[in-house]
């Protein structure tokens, strides 16, 4: 039984549609794919993971190698970054927003909000509240987190608590950098005591090609294996490559600089085509990455 009221509560907006909404059939579903991810040796402490936020047919066995890193492993928090997709009705938007409830909800438990961890972090950056959020970008990372965290995830919750940040801007819209840059810098922060999972949500490029999609998302994942955040920034500004959680991106592995990440790591890369087997030309075609920086 949860401890919080139903109020408390954001509810699941994608169980039974991106995901199983029944436990056992999740719980079984995160389990088959981490199980075939390739757990590929990190040489250091994983400090921040890329994650693609698709329905799991699509992405899910992508995913899993991102936090198949992870499995078994105790961190007190996630802060987890990614994009708004959709306008949240009754709710100021702004560039960063973070749902005013207690905790998400997922088939596998409730997820408590580290409200003391964002309260430090509002006084180093500005947060917007929102509710009643839908947004999937956030939520589709957690049945993941529950399983691989630990392990397993407790019958009626999780072993950590969650940051949730959904990220306003685009990343070519001015002062998004500085934004970047300040958020980045207060996560680091409040992340220096080895605790926290950074995490970014994100999918690649979107279009109506498959030989096109690689071809651009090459790019990316070169930038990210080079751990250039620099390099990954300016492509991202200029088009020459695509992201849909770019802010986000740029902001966790801005992070994982700032705490003395060595590097990072790409773990796996696949696109809806290579899932589907249907790369014909005019098809509809998005790509996924997995990744890790490490200190």
């Amino acid at each position: 039984m949860s401890p919080f009221g139903s109020a408390q509560i954001r509810e699941s907006a994608i169980a039974g549609q991106w995901y199983p909404g029944s436990a056992p059939d999740l719980r079984r579903m995160v389990e088959g794919y981490l199980a075939q991810a390739k757990s590929a040796a990190v040489p250091g402490k994983v400090v921040a993971l890329v994650s693609p936020h698709a329905g799991y047919v699509y992405s899910g066995l992508t995913a899993a190698h991102a936090f198949a890193q992870v499995y078994g492993t105790d961190y007190a928090r996630v802060v987890l970054i990614g994009p708004l997709h959709r306008s949240i009705p009754g709710s100021e938007l702004g560039a960063w927003m973070v749902s005013e409830e207690e905790a998400y909800r997922t088939p596998l438990g409730d997820v408590r909000l580290d409200h003391g961890f964002l309260a430090e972090l509002r006084k180093r950056v500005p947060v917007t509240t929102v509710h009643g959020d839908r947004e999937h970008s956030l939520e589709i990372e957690l049945p993941f987190l529950q399983v691989a965290l630990s392990g397993s995830a407790p019958a009626n919750g999780s072993s950590f608590e969650l940051v949730p940040i959904m990220a306003g801007e685009y990343i070519g819209d001015p002062g998004t950098l500085e934004h970047i840059e300040q958020m980045a810098g207060a996560l680091a922060e409040l992340a220096a005591d080895g605790k926290s999972l950074l995490v970014a949500s994100t999918d690649l490029t979107h279009l109506d090609s498959y030989a096109e999609v690689v071809r651009i998302d090459r790019k990316l994942v070169d930038l990210v294996r080079a751990f250039d955040v620099a390099g990954l920034s300016a492509a991202l500004r200029s088009a020459q490559v695509q992201a849909c959680g770019a802010v986000g991106l740029v902001t966790i592995l801005r992070a994982a600089q700032k705490l003395g990440a060595q590097g990072a790591q790409v773990l796996a890369y696949a696109t809806s085509g290579d899932v589907t087997g249907d790369k014909r030309p005019g098809t509809y075609c998005v790509g996924y990455l997995a990744a890790a920086a490490y200190i």
